[in-house]
């Protein structure tokens, strides 16, 4: 039995798609091994866990499974744990108690982690309960995978009594307490931790630059990334998404040209983040690289996830024909697929492209959200389409029940601007259910000098300085229009009443890339004096 359990464990090592596992469970079936236990349990763990998305398979095969043993339903939670749907952990972990079968040391660290995913502290809570009441409490495993819960959204008085047991002889004990206070803000507790570690693994490393990173503070994550003895693609990635969050672009595409240097293989983590990086500053050619790099990764195949941000990247990149491409080959979609590339298609002035790709969407029942609603109405204000727009808006509240939202108002504003019905977006922007921001109010101060409204501009102007006296494009924009209508005096007016707030407009400058460095020229300011 022992040879025959290894004959099938180095089978299914080698079953590498879900294709293949297929093909085992067909044979198991044919040959009479689909009730035996010992086979089941392996063919349920290799399509649980070996395998990426194929946990939805997984969940099918488990129940037809009449008498799952501890084994079958620990490999379920912990591969439920780990997908895109902790709570569907919960729902097994329950069933499980329900069916009468004895929950083990291994099952609690799998459902405390999906707690933790989910961010639900009362359960986890009572998973703790159930631990003291078992006796697991001793347990290594059990008892970080509890500190990692406590510091991470449970009690942190909780880790801290639990680590200052027996788990302070442990590396993994120190990890979930450092990163539970780096999590939670507190870097300076997580640094002195960090200090006090007897034994430093890689995943401490990780874990306080992880953290310096997720709290903008480069400089001290820097310092640490050059310290660390040996760096994984984890290192890397906490260093490349740390630069783009902070909007250091350029540092994040250096950091990924030093870790292929290196002789580092990017991982799917990694990309993600280049492909923001490359959509945030145009970098169309790197992007490119970064796709056919995923190609290679996926075999061809790219998840929905690296779509969207290709969508996304090479909208902002001002190649909508390749984010069409990519959105037309995606075999999965999801409502971010078709946000981005309508999103993309109205922002590039393709409103109809937009409208009709969002009516497809309709038509294929996939439900919109208030993001999608954004899209459309960004398409149907740039094309002037007024009626559709108010249509639209409609369809959203009534049909979809989606809250309308600043951004949705933001857009009825501006198409009601284009097409000079001003009068009826400042009625929109005085019915909103929430507070007008001044982005809203600029964008009908624009529509203002569009259509030379200088009463409703002055309006416009006076909720801008309401909010926020310190702008001066809001100033300027007020006196072109007094100056669009030839009204002087009132131009003169505004310049001086933005004199008198102290508020300085400016240094305007171009800028220009030459031989990969960019170079500032600035212009002239609002007093007429060069600046060299």
């Amino acid at each position: 039995m022992s040879a025959n359990r290894q004959q099938r464990s180095t089978l299914f090592q080698k079953c590498t798609n879900l294709k293949a596992l297929k093909q085992v469970h067909a044979s198991m079936v044919v040959h009479g091994f689909n009730s035996n236990p010992s086979a089941l349990g392996e063919l349920i763990f290799a399509i649980a866990m070996s395998i990426s998305g194929t946990i939805g398979y997984a969940h099918k095969l488990f129940d037809q499974i009449t008498e799952p043993n501890t084994f079958m339903w620990n490999t379920m939670i912990r591969g439920s744990a780990q997908s895109l749907r902790p709570l569907n952990a919960v729902v097994l972990y329950t069933r499980m108690k329900n069916w009468g079968s004895r929950s083990d040391d291994f099952t609690f660290p799998f459902v405390l982690k999906a707690c933790n995913k989910l961010c639900w502290v009362r359960m986890g809570m009572g998973i703790h309960g159930k631990v003291v009441r078992y006796g697991f409490e001793s347990n290594a495993s059990v008892r970080n995978t509890l500190i990692d819960f406590h510091a991470k959204c449970g009690d942190l008085r909780v880790a801290t009594a639990l680590f200052d047991g027996l788990a302070r002889r442990d590396v993994v004990a120190w990890s979930a307490l450092t990163a539970g206070y780096a999590r939670r803000g507190k870097l300076d507790a997580a640094r002195l931790l960090f200090d006090e570690m007897p034994v430093k693994d890689l995943v401490s490393w990780n874990v306080m630059i992880t953290g310096y990173t997720k709290q903008g503070e480069m400089e001290s994550a820097r310092k640490l990334f050059d310290e660390v003895p040996r760096r994984d693609v984890v290192t890397w990635n906490a260093m490349i998404a740390g630069y783009v969050c902070c909007g250091c672009v350029e540092q994040a595409l250096q950091m990924f040209e030093e870790m292929t240097s290196l002789g580092e293989k990017p991982d799917e983590v990694t990309m993600l983040s280049l492909l923001s990086a490359c959509a945030d500053v145009g970098e169309l050619e790197i992007g490119e690289r970064i796709h056919s790099s995923l190609l290679e990764m996926g075999s061809g195949e790219i998840s929905i996830i690296h779509g969207n941000a290709l969508i996304d990247m090479y909208s902002k990149c001002g190649s909508i024909e390749r984010a069409l491409e990519v959105f037309q080959g995606m075999r999965e979609k999801d409502v971010s697929s078709w946000n981005s590339v309508i999103g993309g298609l109205a922002f590039h002035g393709h409103a109809e492209e937009s409208v009709n790709l969002f009516e497809e969407m309709r038509r294929l029942k996939v439900r919109p959200d208030g993001i999608t609603f954004v899209g459309v109405l960004v398409a149907c204000s740039h094309a002037g389409k007024v009626e559709d727009g108010r249509g639209y808006f409609i369809l959203m509240r009534n049909k979809y029940k989606i809250e309308s939202n600043i951004k949705h108002y933001g857009c009825m504003v501006d198409l009601l601007g284009r097409a000079g019905l001003l009068d009826e977006a400042f009625d929109s922007i005085e019915n909103m259910e929430m507070q007008p921001n001044a982005i809203v109010w600029r964008t009908l101060l624009g529509a203002c000098k569009v259509h030379g409204n200088v009463e409703l501009g002055r309006r416009a102007n006076e909720r801008l300085l309401e909010i926020r006296g310190d702008e001066s494009g809001d100033f300027v924009l007020l006196s072109n229009i007094y100056a669009s209508r030839g009204e002087w005096h009132g131009a003169e007016e505004v310049r001086k009443l933005m004199d008198d707030s102290g508020v300085k407009k400016e240094a305007g400058f171009s800028m220009v890339e030459a031989d990969g460095n960019a170079l500032k020229h600035f212009l002239m300011d609002s007093k007429s004096k060069l600046n060299r």
